[in-house]
């Protein structure tokens, strides 16, 4: 596992504008990301890079973002009676492997974003050769990450396979994306579905698997976990359909109304607002479902779903 090193603290979902109203603890649910922002650090220190390697990545990977990710893997690990400790590198991997995407869908050739977190994006930050790399040697570190600080091999293995399925998973969507290779008989909610539950959704599910497996889920614990990760999966993104269009530049750190400008397929897009809301209300019941083979213990993930439906960035 990763041990805490330093005093660095991550901004982490308890730190952004409550949507909730103080009904859901944020603080509580994001506990667990300074001790993930910890294991990060730490690996970077000790892992010989080129300075300005690590310097770019650490400028995507410490301190901005939600952690949404690495948290369901420790939330999951918990609910089926594991610790924070066995989920933590799992964790930290993931959000590596998040973190890789975002720099290269904010590339000129992909999305050609400028901001990202509220600051410039990475090849804005440096330039296009270094937020090339940069987003190369997050992928390579995961693995790298898992494969030397999991323990047992076994779990290290299954963990793997699990990682590169959600990546990979999670590469073909941003084709469906951005170099869609549908035909003219694939209809648009086929198109768009296939896209967020690829692009944004595999590697949701993939932390829910990942953090059962970390717990020692057994079968019918996994089935559940799977089922409310395809869930929020696509429910996350089908807020942030909703939220480009709703929200301003500065609420959402990124550019606002992007989806229209480029001409993508989104949900308000194709079912109008209130019908994406309305869709939005159905996963959020079928994650909380879901969960219906738990108790008290996965408490958390339901507050996290909860909080996925009304988030505002």
């Amino acid at each position: 596992m990763c041990y805490p090193y330093g005093t660095h603290r991550s901004q982490g979902i308890s730190m952004i504008a409550d949507p909730t109203d103080g009904k859901i603890d944020l603080a509580a649910l994001a506990q667990p990301t300074q001790q993930i922002q910890e294991c990060l650090n730490q690996f970077l220190r000790e892992r010989p890079l080129p300075g300005n390697l690590t310097s770019a990545i650490r400028y995507s990977l410490l301190g901005q973002g939600k952690c949404l990710r690495p948290i369901l893997v420790v939330q999951t690990c918990q609910s089926v009676g594991g610790s924070v400790d066995q989920a933590i590198t799992p964790a930290a991997a993931i959000e590596m492997i998040h973190c890789f995407s975002l720099v290269h869908d904010d590339l000129p050739a992909m999305d050609d974003d400028d901001l990202r977190r509220g600051r410039p994006t990475l090849h804005k930050h440096t330039n296009e050769a270094m937020a090339v790399l940069a987003g190369d040697g997050m992928l390579g570190l995961a693995f790298e990450l898992v494969s030397l600080r999991v323990k047992p091999a076994s779990l290290a293995l299954n963990i793997t396979k699990e990682l590169s399925i959600a990546t990979n998973n999670m590469i073909a969507g941003q084709v469906y994306d951005t170099l869609p290779p549908f035909g003219d008989d694939v209809d648009p909610m086929t198109r768009l579905q296939l896209t967020h539950r690829n692009k944004t959704g595999a590697l949701i599910r993939g932390s829910c698997r990942i953090g059962a497996m970390c717990g020692e889920a057994d079968a019918d614990q996994l089935t559940a976990l799977t089922n409310y990760g395809e869930a929020i999966g696509l429910m996350f993104q089908i807020v942030d359909d909703l939220l480009d269009v709703t929200s301003t530049s500065d609420q959402l750190g990124k550019a606002a109304k992007k989806d229209a400008e480029q001409g993508k397929l989104t949900y308000p897009g194709i079912c109008g607002i209130d019908g994406t809301r309305q869709e939005v209300d159905r996963l959020r019941q079928s994650g909380i479902e879901a969960l219906n083979i738990f108790g008290p213990e996965a408490e958390s993930l339901r507050a996290l779903c909860e909080y996925m439906a009304v988030r505002t960035n």
